[in-house]
């Protein structure tokens, strides 16, 4: 899960006031630093690939809008020019991408 997020596993003693502590059975086990942004959108990106079991490049039409929901859902949309970015890792235009938005919040 660490690695899908791109975050680090911390041991108790290592975390900080920005790091994301890990609880078992009420005890701190460790924790998660958030990754930097730089590269999130692949990161995302790779995620959805492995979560479907196909490289982006190679998707078809359904599972590319399986992809964007699932990167929607995930807030990839949030950031700075992800639709163009998308599109292009999808090898399908804005238009496209929209379009999938739309069908993943009918859905």
């Amino acid at each position: 899960m660490a690695d899908a997020l791109g975050a680090t596993l911390l041991a108790p003693d290592d975390l900080n006031e920005a790091d994301i502590p890990l609880f078992w059975d009420g005890e701190l086990v460790g924790g998660l630093r958030r990754p930097d942004l730089h590269h999130a959108l692949d990161r995302l990106l790779e995620a959805a690939s492995q979560e479907l079991g196909v490289a982006c490049p190679d998707m078809d039409r359904n599972q590319k809008q399986a992809a964007v929901a699932l990167l929607s859902g995930w807030g990839a949309f949030t950031l700075r020019k992800s639709v163009e970015d998308i599109a292009e890792a999808l090898g399908v235009s804005r238009f496209t991408i929209y379009n999938y938005l739309e069908r993943a919040e009918d859905d």
